[in-house]
């Protein structure tokens, strides 16, 4: 359960969320940031249940849709709005926009423009906790589309086998793009899946916070005991069209059914109800968090733009990974974890 003195914090980052997004989308139609921006508007439940039980040293993958993500990890706005706004001082210098945000400082190991690539990074973040012998996990945040993905069965089956500690959350929006989940898979639960790969598959109300909240609670816990990977598929519904403000073909009438269980109002209704908080103190938080917007965007317009020799850096590691004796011997030294992952492999063959 969410506690009393956790509640707030939780609200304040599903709202945090909510009106970055709506900013984003404001900004999108005022031809003030380019490109395409997929905006997680309805689904905040997820991220910050999920990610309200992590640390910071934890890692997360993201998605297209990753905004909400690295805000639930604790990302900031201004940093966030400097890469939206393609400036320097954004989280990747202005050179990897809203599909591929990341901090690596927060464990935020990146939104990604592949369609379940991130399956595979948060993966290969669980065994490196594993082989480093943290109690470190990874949780994984990927669409049903993903789960179509070859990527989806090799990376789950790895984790499953190697009992590596991540938490794969399929947030089912029902959509792959345009395309509904019915008419390309025969089943409609993603989380079946987990009986034939060997780990636990729960299926969760993606629209309630503190539903999301217990589930990976647990799932977290039992990863940090070294018991393994747990599937959680989170049923769930994007309020907007796929990609930003460009145009949206469902079924109004089933958009208007999804957004009233919109998961910010419903968590606010509980925090009133149980006298947690009062309607003008959540009112409160939304103006101070208005304002705090105003000053990402400020911030955003008045930095400056990467510099044009800066178009190759950061693309190439600087590290020297030549094979010679000498090179090889330094980087063991250096890095000693790439000789433990050796000695693990062969331990486990």
């Amino acid at each position: 359960m969410i506690h009393k003195d956790q509640a707030m914090k939780v609200y304040r980052t599903m709202l945090s969320i909510r009106r970055f997004e709506c900013r984003v989308e404001k900004l999108l139609m005022e031809n003030r940031i380019y490109g395409p921006a997929h905006l997680y508007i309805g689904e905040e439940a997820v991220a910050v249940g999920v990610c309200a039980n992590l640390r910071t040293d934890d890692f997360i993958s993201s998605t297209h849709r990753g905004h909400g993500h690295l805000i639930a990890k604790g990302g900031k706005f201004k940093y966030m709005m400097a890469e939206l706004f393609a400036k320097s001082t954004g989280y990747c210098k202005g050179k990897g926009g809203s599909m591929h945000i990341a901090d690596m400082t927060l464990g935020m190991l990146g939104a990604n423009g592949i369609v379940g690539a991130g399956l595979s990074l948060a993966t290969g973040a669980g065994f490196s906790a594993k082989v480093r012998k943290t109690d470190q996990v990874s949780a994984c945040f990927f669409g049903d589309g993903a789960s179509n993905q070859g990527i989806f069965l090799e990376s789950i089956n790895i984790a499953a086998t190697l009992n590596l500690p991540v938490i794969y959350v399929c947030e089912n929006n029902i959509y792959n793009v345009n395309t509904k989940w019915a008419t390309i898979a025969k089943h409609p639960d993603i989380a079946d899946r987990a009986l034939g790969l060997g780990l636990p598959g729960i299926i969760v109300d993606g629209q309630d916070v503190t539903a999301v909240y217990d589930v990976a609670s647990e799932a977290i816990e039992r990863a940090r005991r070294g018991e393994g990977p747990t599937l959680v598929e989170c049923k769930t519904y994007r309020f907007k069209g796929h990609c930003g403000v460009w145009g949206d073909p469902r079924d109004p009438e089933e958009v208007a059914m999804w957004m009233k269980r919109d998961p910010v109002s419903m968590f606010a209704s509980k925090l009133i109800t149980e006298e947690i908080a009062t309607a003008e103190q959540l009112l409160d938080m939304e103006q101070m968090l208005e304002k705090e917007l105003d000053e990402a965007v400020i911030f955003a317009e008045n930095s400056p733009s990467p510099k044009l020799e800066e178009a190759t850096t950061d693309v190439y590691s600087d590290t020297n990974m030549t094979v010679g004796n000498a090179d090889k011997k330094n980087l063991i030294e250096t890095a000693p974890e790439q000789d433990i992952v050796s000695k693990y492999w062969e331990g486990t063959n």
